[in-house]
């Protein structure tokens, strides 16, 4: 479906005001495809993104370290990090280098965590299944075009 069958508006002011509308729309509708795959088991997209950053992290890190690799940079990550401890899915221990500061890494419970959201990895890329390897490469290209012009 079109932008403008999707929200019921058939005039935009320019291209760019329709692309900017478009980029807002498909945001929520592909936050809310993948809300539905993490609701499964009981985890926000945020955790799942501090989980994905520790596994892949080859030691622990702190929270101003994660909070750089996070895709939402606006979250609090100080927060979320201790949903995720109250959950047992990570763990805090007091840095060795800086005793001011706390680092965190994942633990087991994580690790299973994520392996069972990894049978999800095809329903996650599912959602893109309506465009070509090629096309998905031009919309990394062209997104990655937008955010380089701040």
């Amino acid at each position: 479906m079109s932008i403008e069958k999707d929200i019921q508006q058939v005039k935009f002011k320019s291209e760019y005001q329709k692309a900017m509308i478009n980029l807002i729309y498909t945001f929520n509708w592909t936050t809310e495809k993948l809300k539905k795959i993490f609701e499964k088991e009981d985890i926000t997209p945020q955790q799942f993104n501090i989980l994905r950053i520790l596994r892949g992290s080859e030691k622990p890190l702190s929270t101003l370290e994660i909070r750089a690799r996070m895709l939402d940079k606006m979250s609090d990550t100080s927060r979320i990090v201790d949903r995720l401890i109250k959950k047992n899915l990570v763990k805090k221990t007091i840095c060795t280098a800086d005793k001011r500061l706390v680092d965190i890494s994942i633990n087991k419970n994580g690790l299973v965590l994520l392996q069972s959201l990894d049978k999800f990895e095809n329903e996650m890329e599912a959602i893109l299944n309506q465009i070509s390897i090629p096309e998905a490469q031009m919309l990394n290209t062209l997104l990655d075009k937008i955010r380089k012009s701040e």
